[in-house]
C-alpha cells in the first residue's frame, strides 16, 4: 500500500510539471453596452505555455464603456499596457485603459466601487466628546 502511494505522488509531481494548468479567461471581442463580457458563457481555454495571462481593455466613448478580454502572454499584454498609460483616464470619454492579470478569470466581473465619503456629514468635536461620556469610554468629570 505504501508504494502504491509513493507512486501514485511520484506521478501526480511528473504530471503536473510536464503538462501545466492551462489558464482560463474571458473572451470578447466587443460587448454590447452595459455588458462586460463576464458571464460563464466567455470563458475561453487559453493556449497552454503561451498564453499565461488575460487581457482585459476598457474603452469609454460617447455614451457607452467597451470591453475587449482576450487570453493573452504576459509579456506582450504588459509592453501593449504600458504602451496605452497615456490614454488611460478611466471614466474619460475617450480613454483607453488596458490591464494584465495572471490568475484564472482575473478578467472578469469588476468590483463594485467602494465610495469612501461620508453619508451624513463630519462629527463635531462637542458631539464626539458627549458621545464618548455617555458611551462610558471617557471618565465623567468630577462636580
Amino acid at each position: 500500500m505504501l508504494s502504491f502511494v509513493l507512486l501514485t505522488c511520484l506521478c501526480g509531481c511528473v504530471l503536473s510539471s510536464v503538462w501545466p494548468m492551462q489558464m482560463q479567461c474571458y473572451h470578447c471581442e466587443e460587448s454590447p453596452p452595459d455588458n462586460d463580457c463576464s458571464s460563464p458563457k466567455f470563458i475561453v481555454n487559453c493556449t497552454a505555455n503561451i498564453q499565461n495571462s488575460c487581457q482585459q481593455e476598457v474603452i469609454y466613448g460617447q455614451d457607452v464603456v467597451t470591453y475587449r478580454k482576450q487570453c493573452a502572454s504576459h509579456s506582450t499584454c504588459l509592453i501593449t499596457s504600458s504602451g496605452y498609460q497615456s490614454f488611460c483616464n478611466p471614466g474619460r470619454r475617450g480613454s483607453i485603459c488596458i490591464t494584465c492579470c495572471n490568475t484564472p478569470l482575473c478578467n472578469g466581473p469588476q468590483p463594485p466601487r467602494y465610495n469612501p465619503a461620508p453619508r451624513h456629514g463630519p462629527l463635531k468635536p462637542t458631539l464626539l466628546l458627549l458621545l464618548a461620556v455617555a458611551m462610558g469610554a471617557l471618565p465623567t468629570p468630577l462636580l
